[in-house]
C-alpha cells in the first residue's frame, strides 16, 4: 500500500476528534454526559463491531472513525486503542499506532495484541532495539507466540544491518550501505533514518535521480526534516546547481543549527564556486598562470564533487594548452573523462591536445566517440581531418625529409634540396661500411623522391590534400634519385663529386 499521501488524524482544540464519514467531525461531549457507563460501554461496542466490520472490509478509514468513537465512550479500554492501532499501522500511519499501541498497554500491561503492535509500530519506525523489548514482553505472555518469534529474528537482522551499514559508510563503500539500509527498510518501511542514509549513499555514489527521489518523498511528509533537506542540496551540489544547493543547505541549518554535515557541504559548496569564478576571471583576462592555479586551488576543495571537478580539470587543460603543457592538458582531460564518461567537451579539448601533438590515432578515437553521441556537422568535420591527418602521417612526411616547414617556399624548397642531396649522396660515402652506404642510398632516394614532389605544383597540392600521389600512375616505386640529381644540377659537366679516400671530398661546379 502506498502510505505517502495518507491523511493526518483530525484534531479539534489539541484533542483527536471523532470523523464521520457522512457528517464530517462530530463533537460528542454533551450527549455522553446524558448516558451512564453502561449505556456508554454498549453504545462504544457497537462502535467497535462497525469499526471490525469496516476493518475486514479493508475500509481502514472508515474502521479507524468508528473505534475512535468507541475510544471518545470509552477511554479506558485497551482493545479500542488495539483496534486503533491496528487500522493505523494498515494506513501506514506508525507513529500515530505506536501511541495507541502505548496507551493499550498502559491500560492493561496483559494485553498481547497491544505489546505486538507496539513493537511491530517500533520496528517500521526503525527502532529496533525498543521492538526487541516488546517483543520479548509478548513472549513472556505468550512464550510458544511463532509470530512473534519470527519479529524477533526480523530486529535482530536490523540491528545487523544498521552495524554493517556503518562500517561500509566509515569505509566509504557506500554501495554496501544502500544494501544493507535496503535490507533493513524490509522491516523498517517508515524508518526516516534508513531512507535518509540510503539516499545520502545514493549522492555519493552519484545516483542523483535516486537519491532525489527518496528526499524528496521525506519533505513531502515532512518539510522541516533537516536531513533530508541536507541530502537534497547534497544532489544538487554534486550536479553543479551550487546556488540552489546552498539554499538547501542553509535550509537545513535553520531547521537544525548543528547539523555538520550540511555546515560543511555549504562551506565547500561557497568556497568551489568562488574559486571556479575566481579562475573563470582570470582567465577572460589573458592571465593564464593565475587561472592555472585557481583551478588547481579548486580541485582541491572537495573530492566528491565529481561534475564540478570534471569541469575543473576541463578548464585547467584549456588553461594547460594555452600555456603549452600539452601533455598536462591532455592528462587533466583524461581525469575529467574518467569523472564523467559523457563529458563531451573534455573530449573535444583532447582530440584537439591529440592533433596539436600529432597524435593522430588518439584523437580520431576521441573525434568518433563525440560524433557517435552528438552527430552535428562541427563534428563530423572533426572527425573527417583528423581522419585525414592520420592518413597523411602514415605516408612519409617529405617535408620532415628535406627538413622545411610545410609552408616553405619554393627556393627553400630548392635550398633544402640542394643541402639535403649532396649530404646524403652516394659517392660522399664511398668510403663507409656497406651498411652505412646502404642507409646513405636510401637517404638521397628519399630526398628526390620528397623534392620531385614539393617542387611539382600538382603533386604538391595532391600530396597536402592527402591524397594518394599513385592515383594519377605517379609510381614512387620507380623513381630514380640520380635523375633529379642531374636535372637539378645541370646534367653532365654542371656538377662533378671527386672521392679523395675515406671521408674526404670536393665539389665542382660548371
Amino acid at each position: 500500500m502506498d502510505c505517502s499521501n495518507m491523511p493526518p488524524p483530525l484534531y479539534t482544540n489539541g484533542k483527536m476528534a471523532t470523523e464521520n464519514s457522512e457528517h464530517g467531525p462530530v463533537n460528542m461531549d454533551t450527549d455522553m454526559d446524558m448516558l451512564s457507563d453502561e449505556e456508554l460501554e454498549r453504545e462504544a461496542e457497537g462502535f467497535k463491531e462497525q469499526g471490525n466490520a469496516f476493518y475486514i472490509k479493508k475500509d481502514y478509514a472508515e474502521a479507524y472513525n468508528y473505534y475512535s468513537k468507541a475510544i471518545d465512550m470509552c477511554p479506558k479500554n485497551a482493545s479500542y486503542y488495539g483496534n486503533r492501532a491496528a487500522t493505523l499501522m494498515m494506513l501506514c500511519r506508525y507513529r500515530e499506532a505506536l501511541e495507541d499501541s502505548q496507551q493499550a498497554v498502559k491500560l492493561d500491561n496483559t494485553f498481547m495484541k497491544g505489546h505486538l503492535r507496539e513493537g511491530k509500530c517500533h520496528l517500521s519506525l526503525g527502532n529496533a532495539m525498543a521492538a526487541s523489548r516488546c517483543f520479548q514482553r509478548v513472549l513472556e505472555l505468550e512464550p510458544d507466540n511463532s509470530q512473534v518469534q519470527q519479529e524477533m529474528k526480523n530486529a535482530e537482522s536490523i540491528l545487523e544491518y544498521e552495524r554493517m551499514a556503518e562500517i561500509g559508510f566509515e569505509k566509504r563503500d557506500f554501495r554496501m550501505v544502500v544494501f544493507c539500509m535496503d535490507r533493513a527498510l524490509e522491516s523498517g518501511s517508515a524508518c526516516h533514518r534508513f531512507k535518509i542514509l540510503k539516499a545520502e549513499c545514493l549522492a555519493l555514489l552519484g545516483r542523483y535521480p535516486e537519491a532525489q527521489s527518496v528526499a524528496s518523498d521525506i519533505l513531502r511528509m515532512d518539510s522541516t526534516n533537516a536531513d533530508a533537506l541536507y541530502v537534497r542540496g547534497l544532489c544538487l551540489y554534486y550536479e553543479d546547481c551550487i546556488d540552489k544547493a546552498v539554499q538547501f543547505f542553509v535550509q537545513a541549518l535553520r531547521m537544525a543549527p548543528d547539523h555538520d554535515k550540511a555546515r560543511l557541504a555549504c562551506r565547500n559548496a561557497k568556497a568551489l564556486k568562488a574559486k571556479k569564478e575566481e579562475g573563470n576571471k582570470a582567465f577572460k583576462e589573458g592571465n593564464f598562470e593565475a587561472a592555472y592555479e585557481l583551478y588547481s586551488e579548486a580541485l582541491t576543495i572537495d573530492p566528491n564533487n565529481i561534475k564540478t571537478n570534471a569541469k575543473l580539470y576541463c578548464n585547467r587543460a584549456t588553461v594547460g594548452s594555452k600555456l603549452k603543457k600539452l601533455d598536462q592538458a591532455i592528462e587533466d582531460c583524461t581525469k575529467a573523462i574518467k569523472l564523467d564518461e559523457t563529458y563531451i567537451k573534455a573530449y573535444l579539448r583532447r582530440a584537439q591536445c591529440y592533433m596539436d601533438t600529432e597524435q593522430y590515432e588518439e584523437a580520431v578515437r576521441d573525434y568518433e566517440k563525440v560524433y557517435q553521441t552528438e552527430k552535428t556537422k562541427e563534428h563530423k568535420h572533426l572527425l573527417k581531418h583528423a581522419q585525414l591527418e592520420l592518413k597523411k602521417s602514415k605516408r612519409k612526411d617529405y617535408y620532415k625529409v628535406l627538413g622545411v616547414d610545410k609552408n616553405a617556399t619554393e627556393d627553400e624548397i630548392k635550398k633544402a634540396y640542394r643541402k639535403r642531396a649532396l649530404l646524403h649522396h652516394p659517392d660522399r660515402h664511398s668510403g663507409s661500411s656497406t651498411e652505412v652506404q646502404k642507409e646513405e642510398e636510401k637517404k638521397f632516394k628519399e630526398v628526390g623522391e620528397a623534392f620531385s614532389v614539393l617542387s611539382d605544383p600538382k603533386k604538391k597540392s595532391r600530396y597536402d590534400s592527402g591524397q594518394d600521389l599513385e592515383d594519377d600512375g605517379m609510381n614512387m616505386g620507380d623513381f630514380d634519385a640520380n635523375n633529379i640529381f642531374k636535372a637539378f644540377f645541370g646534367g653532365p659537366g654542371g656538377f662533378s663529386f671527386e672521392a679523395s679516400g675515406p671521408g674526404n671530398f670536393f665539389f665542382q661546379f660548371g
